[in-house]
C-alpha cells in the first residue's frame, strides 16, 4: 500500500478526478495467465478523518486517524496513536463527496475491523471491515431507499400517462403545445419500456485479438493514466495491442507518451509531423494494427479492468458490427454542472442506448469507448475519411458518423457492462460550445441515417424519426408555451412546467433505483437546464452546422487550461 500524506480539504477533494483508483500493487493484470484483477475491490487514494475505537482492559479508548485509502472491504489508516496489540478494532467515519464511486457516499458509519498489516515507522495500520461497506449500507437506508426510488418511477410513469391524456380534454384549445406534450411523455415511457427489454451480451469465450487505438490532442493531463488503466485491463496479452498517437499536439502529450512507454515497452506510438485531426488519427492508428477487433479510445478515458473483455463479447454475433461501451462521468462531483450531466450521462446510456440496442440499433458509437469488427471498419474507413458534407470536408462527429455508414448494412449494439469514464466539462463557457458541436454533427448525421432507419424494425424507425421531429420543433412548443401563451393569451404556464418536473423525475429516480446516489435530483436540474438554456441552442446549430469551424480544439484547448 502506498503512504498518501499530503493533506487536502473535502472541498478539494471534491474538485479532484476521484474517485481516484489505485493500481493493482502486484502485477499488470494482463501479465497474469488467467487475465484478472486479483483485487476483491478496487482501493481509492483517500485523505478524510476516522475515529478508532478500541477496547482495553475492559473500557473503551478512541483516538483519531486519517483514512490514506479505502475501499469496500478495507481501509489504509494514519494516526501518531496506531495501536499496538490490537488486533480488531471498529472505525467511524464518513466517506466524503468524490472519494469513493458514489453508491458509498451516505451518512456515517461505524464498521468492526480486523487489523491485517502494521507499518509502525509510518504510523499506519491496513485493516479489512468485518462487513463491506456496501453490505452495511445495505442493511439500513438502501433497503427503504430503493423502494421509495422504484414507488416513485412508477407514480412519474402514470403521472406522466395521466398528464397527457389530460392533452386530450385541452386538445382544441392549443393544438400545438398539448399535442407535442402527449407525443415528448410517449416518446419518454417508451424508452423506459424498450431499455426494460434490454440484456447485455453473453459471455463470448472465444476472445478476438484486439487493437486499441488512442488518439490524443493536448492531452498531456490525463494520457497516461489513460494508456495506463488500458495497459492493465484484463485482456490475454499475445491478444492484445495499444497504439497511441499524437496527433502534433502542442504540449507535452509525446512526453507523457514516452514516459508511459518506458512503463510498458510494447505501447506503440504514432507521432504525426502536422495536426491531421482525430478521423486520421484513428485510422492511422487501426492501418498499423493487427487485431480482429478495433476499440477506440478518447484520450480522456478511463476503462474498469473488465472494460474490454466486456464490450468484445457482442461480436459473437457475426452481423454485428459496431459495439458501444457504457460512459460515466468521472469528475461528477465537481460542481452543478458536472452532477447534472452525471445523471444525464447515465439515462442517455443506460435508458436511450439501452432502448436502441433492444432492436439493434444504437445511432452513435461513443468515442470514449467504442468496438468495430476489422471487416467492417475497413469497408468505410475511406468514405468515412472522405467524408463531406455541402461540400465541406466533415471533420467533427467522428463517432456518430462512423455509427450511421456501419448502421445502413450491420447491427449496432450496447453492453451495459463495457464501463470507462470520462472529463466532463465543469465550465458552462467549454459546455456549450461542446454541445453546439454535438448538435450540429446530431443534425447532419440524422439527416443521413433519416434515409434509411425506416427500413429497419418499425418501432425501432418511428423511435428515430420521433427523435428527430421533437428537439427541431421543441424551441417554438417550449416559446409558445412559456412566453407567447401567458403574455397574449394571459395561459399559465404551470400545467406545461409541471409537466417537465414530472418527466424530471421520472428520469431522476430511475438514476437513484439503479445508482443508489445522492446525485439523483439533479436529473431534474438538468430537465429545467435543459428547457431554459441548451433547447435554444438547436436552431443557431441548423442555421450554422454548415460552418467550417465545429469548436473541438478550442474545447480542448480551454480544457487544457483550466486543468
Amino acid at each position: 500500500m502506498s503512504d498518501n500524506s499530503q493533506s487536502v480539504s473535502e472541498e478539494e477533494l471534491k474538485k479532484r478526478e476521484f474517485p481516484e483508483e489505485k493500481a493493482e500493487r502486484r502485477l499488470r493484470a494482463r501479465t497474469r495467465d488467467n487475465f484478472s484483477d486479483r483485487r476483491t475491490a478496487p482501493r481509492y487514494f483517500a485523505d478524510f478523518p476516522v475515529t478508532v475505537h478500541v477496547v482495553r482492559d475492559g473500557k473503551k479508548v478512541s483516538y483519531p486517524a486519517m483514512a490514506r485509502d479505502v475501499s469496500d472491504g478495507g481501509m489504509l489508516i494514519e494516526s501518531p496513536e496506531i495501536p499496538g496489540d490490537d488486533a480488531k478494532l471498529e472505525v467511524e467515519f464518513r466517506v466524503p463527496d468524490g472519494a469513493m464511486p458514489e453508491q458509498f457516499l451516505h451518512g456515517k458509519l461505524s464498521i468492526g475491523a480486523d487489523v491485517r498489516i502494521k507499518k509502525a515507522d509510518k504510523k499506519q495500520i491496513g485493516v479489512s471491515f468485518e462487513k463491506p461497506i456496501s453490505a452495511k449500507l445495505g442493511e439500513r437506508t438502501w433497503y427503504y431507499f430503493v423502494r421509495v426510488a422504484l414507488m416513485i418511477m412508477i407514480i412519474s410513469t402514470v403521472m406522466v400517462a395521466l398528464t397527457k391524456t389530460e392533452s386530450f380534454y385541452f386538445f382544441w384549445f392549443d393544438v400545438p403545445v398539448f399535442l407535442y406534450n402527449l407525443v415528448v411523455g410517449s416518446y419518454l415511457i417508451t424508452r423506459f419500456i424498450f431499455a426494460a427489454f434490454y440484456k447485455k451480451p453473453p459471455k463470448w469465450d472465444n476472445l478476438p485479438t484486439v487493437t486499441v487505438v488512442i488518439p490524443a490532442y493536448n492531452e498531456e493531463t490525463h494520457i497516461e493514466r489513460t494508456v495506463r488503466e488500458a495497459m492493465e485491463a484484463s485482456y490475454p496479452k499475445d491478444k492484445i495491442e495499444i497504439i497511441a498517437v499524437n496527433d502534433c499536439s502542442t504540449d507535452d502529450t509525446i512526453g507523457a507518451l514516452k514516459r508511459a512507454q518506458e512503463r510498458y515497452p510494447d505501447l506503440i506510438i504514432i507521432d504525426f509531423e502536422e495536426n491531421k485531426g482525430k478521423r486520421e488519427a484513428l485510422a492511422a492508428g487501426a492501418k498499423m494494427g493487427k487485431g480482429e477487433v478495433f476499440i477506440f479510445l478518447d484520450s480522456d478515458s478511463f476503462v474498469r479492468p473488465d472494460a474490454f473483455i466486456n464490450l468484445v463479447n457482442g461480436f459473437a454475433d457475426p452481423m454485428v458490427g459496431a459495439i458501444s461501451g457504457e460512459c460515466e462521468v468521472e469528475n461528477k462531483w465537481t460542481n452543478l454542472l458536472t452532477k447534472m450531466q452525471s445523471v444525464r450521462y447515465y439515462i442517455g446510456f443506460r435508458v436511450i442506448k439501452a432502448a436502441e440496442s433492444v432492436f439493434n440499433c444504437i445511432t452513435c458509437v461513443s468515442g470514449p469507448l467504442a468496438a468495430y469488427r476489422r471487416e467492417v471498419l475497413f469497408e468505410y474507413i475511406e468514405p468515412w475519411l472522405d467524408q463531406t458534407f455541402l461540400g465541406q470536408k466533415a471533420t467533427f462527429g467522428d463517432d456518430r458518423s462512423l455509427t450511421t455508414f456501419i448502421l445502413k448494412k450491420y447491427k449496432v449494439i450496447y453492453d451495459s457492462s463495457a464501463i470507462t469514464t470520462t472529463i466532463v466539462p465543469d465550465s458552462y463557457k467549454i459546455f456549450f460550445k461542446q454541445q453546439m458541436r454535438w448538435k450540429r454533427s446530431w443534425l447532419r448525421e440524422s439527416i443521413r441515417a433519416g434515409a434509411f432507419m425506416w427500413k429497419k424494425q418499425p418501432l425501432m424507425a418511428i423511435s428515430f424519426y420521433m427523435g428527430l421531429l421533437l428537439p427541431i420543433v421543441g424551441p417554438a412548443i417550449v416559446f409558445r408555451a412559456l412566453f407567447y401563451l401567458p403574455i397574449v393569451h394571459h395561459i399559465s404556464p404551470v400545467n406545461y412546467i409541471v409537466g417537465v418536473m414530472i418527466m424530471g423525475m421520472m428520469m431522476s429516480s430511475a438514476y437513484m433505483f439503479a445508482k443508489k446516489s445522492r446525485l439523483w435530483l439533479y436529473g431534474l436540474h438538468f430537465c429545467f437546464f435543459y428547457m431554459f438554456a441548451i433547447i435554444w441552442q438547436l436552431p443557431w446549430a441548423m442555421v450554422t452546422f454548415y460552418t467550417p469551424s465545429w469548436g473541438t480544439r478550442e474545447i480542448s484547448e480551454e480544457v487544457r487550461e483550466k486543468v
